[in-house]
């Protein structure tokens, strides 16, 4: 019974140590939103020819689920701030200057209380900028269970197990030219959103009177805001690649611009190996 105890004692101590160790790192002060992988290959892409001006009225969820119980049923499975997250990635893009439209009745609100004030002088209010490019599409869907599974053992009421599940965001992204109504580009990505729970344990009947009992545990989920992030920024660096594929915009040193790995990178992953180096030699000749 005593080496029952101590070892049930070491389990303990050593999963509040563990646990512990999981707040290494994390920061209870505010802090700038963490940036991945996609965001870096949306600031490392070639210049443009020159910048576009984007406009974005809406771009939402479009999926209609929501959080099962035990959360609410009226909160949706997906943040509602998609455009907030794709202006801020045409904004951060070196190819296009976003206006602003979702809070439009505001901005004119403002104007016109400026222009009250600026009555009788010769100085007003220069005009709005129009756009060249309507960014349209949303959170299409939003997949829970994609891929799920778990493993467990246990021998003499000790034992440890694990479970994952991957559920998966996909963003449409359109560019519309204003002029004309014409699609010059539209996009699908995914994002797959991962979380795992591992716990260990130890299950115990000392004697016919007492029982011993002992888990320690942890769960991780990766941030549906993060990924919805992701997913947009990976749909605009597709965007803008496509674009140049199809000829709707143009580099402004296509010789450097084209031997950048990005634009490469994001070319193969639409197109075959093939078709990406022929399509190289027709921008050279």
């Amino acid at each position: 019974m005593k080496k029952l105890m101590i070892i049930s004692a070491v389990l303990l101590l050593s999963a509040c140590s563990s646990i512990d160790s999981e707040f290494d790192g994390i920061e209870a002060t505010s802090s700038l939103m963490p940036k991945g992988e996609t965001y870096r290959d949306l600031v490392s892409l070639p210049s443009p020819q020159g910048q576009m001006v984007a406009a974005v009225y809406d771009f939402r969820d479009q999926t209609g689920q929501y959080k099962p119980i035990p959360s609410s049923n009226f909160s949706t499975a997906v943040p509602q701030s998609g455009t907030a997250f794709l202006a801020q990635a045409l904004n951060d893009s070196t190819w296009f200057v976003p206006v602003e439209r979702e809070g439009l009745q505001n901005l004119l609100t403002e104007r016109k209380i400026v222009r009250a004030g600026l009555k009788g002088k010769a100085n007003g209010l220069p005009q709005l900028n129009s756009a060249q490019i309507l960014m349209e599409g949303g959170i299409v869907a939003y997949d829970t269970n994609i891929k799920t599974g778990g493993a467990g053992a246990r021998y003499l009421g000790i034992g440890t197990s694990g479970q994952y599940r991957v559920d998966r965001i996909t963003v449409n992204l359109r560019a519309v030219d204003i002029r004309t109504g014409r699609l010059l580009s539209s996009v699908t990505t995914t994002k797959s959103v991962i979380s795992k729970e591992i716990t260990a344990g130890v299950f115990k009947f000392l004697d016919a009177q007492e029982l011993l009992e002992a888990e320690a545990g942890y769960t991780s989920n990766e941030p549906v805001s993060l990924c919805v992030a992701s997913a947009i920024e990976s749909a605009v660096v597709h965007l803008i690649a496509d674009g140049i594929w199809k000829g709707a915009w143009n580099l402004s040193d296509e010789q450097n611009g084209l031997k950048n790995k990005t634009l490469q990178k994001y070319w193969l992953e639409a197109h075959s190996e093939a078709q990406v180096s022929m399509r190289l030699k027709q921008f050279k000749s």
